[in-house]
C-alpha cells in the first residue's frame, strides 16, 4: 500500500528562548538551528518511519535552503518523483520554541505558494491514500482531492493551519483531522457535537487533536477518546505532523482505526522529547515497543 502525499517543502529556522516574545517585544535566544519541514514534508516522513511507502508532491527552490529542506525526506526514503523545482524560494518557517515546549511559528510559503493543479500527478492508481494539509495554494489542495476521490483514493485532510470551510474540499475527504482552533473555524464549536456536525459535511471520520488531552474521534457508528501518551515535553513542534502520518501510514497498511489512533498518539507523544520536527519523530520500532509494552 502507498501513500501521496501533497503538500509544503520548509526550511525550519528555530530559536529556543525564555519565553515566545508578546507583539513589539524582543527577545534574546540561543543558537539559531536550521532543519527540515513543512507540513507536507514533515507527515511525509512520519508515514515513511512508520512503514509506509511514500510519494510526495510539492515544490522547492533553487536557493540555499533547498538542501536542508530535503534532507528528512531523502534519509526518510521519500519518493521525489513528483517534487518540482520553481522560480521561488524554498519555503521558510520561523520557529521560537519555550522553555516548557510551546512554539510560535511564522511561514514564508516561498516555492509553496507556486505550486500549481499542473503539477499533480498523472497517474493516481499505485497510491490507496491521499494525505493533504493546508499550506498550498487552495485550489492545489482541492483539486487533488477531487482527482484522488475519483480515483477511489482515500483522502485524509488536515486542515492546518485554519481557513475559512471549503465545502467542496470537505465534500471530498475521508478522514478529517483537526486540531481545538481548527475545528472552532470550521465548525463554530468545540467538542463531539462540532465534529459530528463536520460528518454531516462530507468526512466519514473526523479527528480532532487535543494536546495534552489526547484525542476524539467521531465516524457515524462510534466516538473513540484517547488519552495522551504521557511524556515530558521538551518541544511540541511537528508532533501533529507525526500524528498525522503515522495515522495514515497505519491505516495504509489495513490497520483498524483504534489501533491506528494508538500509534498515532504514540508516535506523537515521543515527537515531543526531542526538539525539532523531522528530526524529532520517532521510527516504527520506538513506536511498536511503547505499544508493546516493550519500553
Amino acid at each position: 500500500m502507498s501513500v501521496l502525499v501533497v503538500g509544503s517543502v520548509n526550511a525550519d529556522l528555530t530559536v529556543r528562548a525564555e519565553r515566545i516574545p508578546a507583539p513589539g517585544e524582543t527577545v534574546l535566544g540561543g543558537d539559531a538551528t536550521v532543519s527540515p519541514g513543512g507540513k507536507g514534508a514533515n507527515q511525509a516522513v512520519a508515514a515513511a518511519l512508520a512503514g509506509a511507502r511514500v510519494a510526495l508532491c510539492g515544490a522547492v527552490g533553487r536557493d540555499a535552503f533547498r538542501e536542508a529542506a530535503l534532507r528528512g525526506l531523502t534519509r526518510a526514503g521519500v519518493d521525489l518523483g513528483h517534487l518540482h523545482t520553481v522560480d521561488a524560494p524554498t519555503g521558510l518557517a520561523l520557529i521560537t520554541v519555550s522553555p516548557e515546549g510551546e512554539n510560535a511559528i511564522t511561514v514564508a510559503s516561498g516555492a509553496n505558494a507556486h505550486v500549481t493543479p499542473s503539477h499533480l500527478p498523472e497517474g493516481w492508481g499505485s497510491f490507496t491514500h491521499l494525505l493533504l494539509q493546508g499550506e498550498l495554494p487552495p485550489e492545489v489542495t482541492r483539486g487533488a482531492a477531487r482527482r484522488a476521490h475519483a480515483a477511489g483514493l482515500t483522502v485524509v485532510l488536515n486542515a492546518a493551519p485554519a481557513r475559512d470551510p471549503d465545502p467542496d474540499l470537505l465534500a471530498h475527504t475521508g478522514h478529517l483531522i483537526v486540531n481545538e482552533h481548527e475545528v472552532a473555524v470550521l465548525a463554530g464549536g468545540a467538542g463531539e457535537e462540532a465534529a459530528r456536525s463536520l460528518l454531516r459535511r462530507g468526512p466519514q471520520t473526523v479527528t480532532v487533536t487535543l494536546g495534552g488531552e489526547g484525542s476524539l474521534t467521531v465516524t457515524p457508528e462510534a466516538t473513540h477518546r484517547l488519552p495522551a501518551h504521557p511524556v515530558a515535553p521538551v518541544d511540541t513542534t511537528g508532533a501533529g505532523d507525526t500524528f498525522c502520518g503515522v495515522l495514515v501510514a497505519w491505516r495504509s497498511s489495513g490497520r483498524p482505526l483504534p489501533e491506528a489512533l494508538r500509534a498515532a498518539t504514540v508516535a506523537a507523544a515521543l515527537a515531543c522529547t526531542r526538539s525539532g520536527a523531522q528530526d524529532a519523530m520517532p521510527s516504527l520500532a520506538e513506536i511498536g515497543a511503547i505499544l508493546t509494552g516493550t519500553r
